[in-house]
């Protein structure tokens, strides 16, 4: 699928909203179809010389460094610092920025991102987190202070501190722009509103509201649910919930899996937390739609559908496989833990002309999707590596694993979490954040090279607060999709 092909076919929780040229992009995808304008910016050379610099000497063997408790010390303070990129323009409710500086993002805030970060969070002490405080109370200040809609909808992105955009215009504002309004991510495009990207911060909410049991908090959860039951319930034979609307708020036909899984967790945490009986049921709804994307022959999950009728087989991506298990917790689905162990490993190791790691490292896990190990594309000119590990992935299925219990799994997330603290140590080095440097060994990258998703976009070797975020909830053990998970 290429970068503006219809979105619905693609994994991530984003919608794709319409750039300058009236061309449908995700979140996601906008990172690979930006040229010269924003991934361009590290990729022309800062990415070997990143990683390089933060190894000096010989890497760090498998297993040295800081151990876990370090590493999730370090993972949480990349989390605060991304919160507190800006404080001069973000001194009360706030988002944080999702991506190092050098993707060429500025910063952009995708609520996904900031929805993790709450949920990580939460599940590093008891009580009520301040960032996670903050953080949350940032997604009601967007969600109330909407440009353009009282309807409860989240953006995909805000803008959260100033910055020059590429053509030389100052943009001067936090989350809150001069007029009060919430800062969209106008910029970039990312104007649209997914279903994923709704129940994300619905979920995380609904566990904010677990700790402070502010009535505000499961409130904007509703409205959220509110918005999604209204906008999106499909008429299509798969049934389910479709992906949302674009930035024009046009709504978009396409279904997807892992958004459905998203949006049975979060009803499912609403009906269990007094929200009303009828989440219940509405969780029913996207259930169905995930059981209908289920492949029992290969023991997987299908990505989901273009157009609402017919199944899309291919490719099949890792978060199907990882959050149907973390939110359904059903056995006759487990083994999709295994295959995507098996079916998208990835080990990358320096050396190939296509591996952006520092000479001497290796990192081992997982890819995006069954594409991506056959992907020959090409990214602002650079050739994708098959065998890049998609790090947020690998921290996802160290969850899953974790969380799954059966025997040997609790090895296999431990061996996961560690690849993942190898990454930590020795990649995204020399990155910022709101200007200001980042320390070696805090933020996880999204990437260990670039890597190509199959579905029209790249990840990069870019300190992520997504990634980061799951590998403290894999390194705990903690389940975002389930109340009391987090505790």
């Amino acid at each position: 699928m290429s970068p503006t092909a219809s979105p619905s076919t693609a994994s991530p929780s984003t919608a794709r909203p319409f750039d300058g040229a009236g061309r449908s992009l995700s979140r996601r995808g906008f990172l690979a179809a930006t040229g010269a304008g924003a991934a361009a910016v590290w990729l022309g050379g800062a990415a070997a010389s990143s990683a390089t610099a933060a190894v000096p000497g010989s890497p760090r063997p498998l297993g040295s460094g800081h151990g876990s408790r370090g590493s999730e010390s370090a993972a949480l303070g990349f989390l605060r610092s991304a919160a507190d990129a800006y404080p001069a323009v973000n001194s009360g409710p706030r988002l944080a920025q999702s991506y190092a500086d050098e993707l060429g993002l500025f910063s952009t805030a995708f609520v996904y991102d900031n929805a993790l970060a709450i949920c990580a969070l939460l599940s590093a002490r008891r009580g009520v987190d301040p960032h996670a405080r903050a953080l949350g109370d940032g997604l009601l200040f967007a969600q109330d202070h909407d440009p353009d809609f009282a309807d409860g909808r989240l953006r995909q992105a805000y803008n959260v501190g100033p910055y020059t955009f590429y053509d030389g215009s100052p943009q001067p504002d936090g989350l809150v722009r001069a007029d009060g309004a919430a800062n969209v991510g106008w910029q970039f495009g990312f104007l649209g509103t997914a279903v994923g990207d709704m129940a994300w911060p619905g979920i995380a909410l609904v566990q904010l509201y677990e700790r402070t049991r502010d009535r505000r908090h499961l409130d904007g959860a509703v409205r959220i649910a509110e918005w999604i039951v209204d906008r999106t319930t499909s008429a299509f034979p798969l049934g389910g919930y479709t992906f949302g609307v674009n930035g024009a708020d046009e709504s978009i036909p396409n279904g997807s899996t892992e958004h459905n899984i998203d949006v049975t967790a979060f009803f499912t945490l609403l009906h269990q937390v007094g929200a009303g009986r009828r989440w219940k049921e509405s969780a029913k709804v996207a259930r169905a739609f995930v059981e209908r994307m289920w492949e029992p022959a290969g023991g997987y999950f299908y990505t989901g559908t273009n157009d609402g009728t017919e199944i899309n087989r291919a490719p099949l991506p890792l978060d199907p496989q990882t959050w149907s298990w973390l939110a359904l917790r059903e056995k006759r689905y487990a083994k999709a833990l295994d295959w995507a162990a098996g079916a998208l490993a990835a080990r990358d190791v320096a050396g190939p002309a296509t591996s952006q790691m520092p000479a001497g490292a290796a990192v081992s896990g997982v890819t995006f999707s069954s594409a991506s190990l056959e992907s020959t594309a090409r990214y602002n000119d650079i050739q994708v590596h098959p065998q890049g590990v998609w790090l947020e992935g690998t921290a996802q299925l160290a969850t899953a694993f974790a969380d799954r219990g059966s025997r040997g799994d609790k090895a296999r997330a431990q061996a996961l979490s560690e690849q993942v603290r190898v990454a930590q140590q020795v990649l995204g080095g020399g990155q910022h954040l709101g200007g200001s440097p980042l320390p070696a060994g805090g933020g996880v990258v999204a990437a260990s090279s670039l890597i190509d998703t199959g579905f029209g976009f790249g990840y990069f070797q870019v300190q992520h607060v997504g990634a980061t975020s799951w590998h403290v909830m894999g390194s705990r053990g903690a389940n975002p999709f389930v109340r009391d998970g987090l505790s």
